[in-house]
This record gives structure tokens, sequence and C-alpha cells, in this order.
């Protein structure tokens, strides 16, 4: 992984493994790797997922009220899985980017 690589790209990347992911599975990882520590950059991350699922990247499959405060107490959970568009895209912008 780079941390040069633009944030939606790696999302994309993370999402190309073909699993179903949670979006604080994702905004966690990351603001490991980019060191991104703050509320507002967890939220900005969440954020990035929702235009790539708005973009038809992204399908949200399954929701959930965080009930726990895994991401935020209150806050709905989404869990997205990569679409067809999404795994051409993120391919092309992966592999290309580099």
């Amino acid at each position: 992984m780079s941390k040069n690589r633009p944030i939606k790209f790696r999302i994309l990347e993370l999402f190309l493994d073909g699993n179903e992911h949670w979006n604080y599975e994702i905004v966690s990882k990351i603001q490991e790797e980019y060191g991104m520590k703050s509320n507002f950059q967890r939220d900005s991350i969440n954020f990035d997922i929702i235009e790539l699922a708005s973009g038809g990247m992204l399908k949200d499959i399954e929701q959930k009220v965080d009930d726990d405060g895994i991401y935020k107490k209150g806050f709905l959970l989404h869990k997205y899985t990569i679409t067809d568009f999404g795994r051409v895209r993120g391919s092309d912008a992966c592999f290309r980017y580099v």
C-alpha cells in the first residue's frame, strides 16, 4: 500500500478482495494506514465511502444502528460490497496509479 495513493483508490482496493465490509472496518483500516486519528478525518473517510456508493462502485447491502459505539454510538452502520462497475474502475485506478 502506498500512503501517497488517493484514499478513494485505497478504499476500492480494499473492496477488491471481493468480501463484504462494514464501513467502520474500512474507516479504521484507512485511519491506521494514513495516520488519520481525528473524528473529522474518520467522518471524511466515511464520506468517501458514501461517495463511492453513490457513484455506483459500492453497493449498500446491510445496515444496523451502532448500539455499541463501534464507530459512533447511535449512528447508522452500513455494510458494502463492490459492484462490477467498481471492480472495473478500482482495478483500472489501482493498477494504473502506480
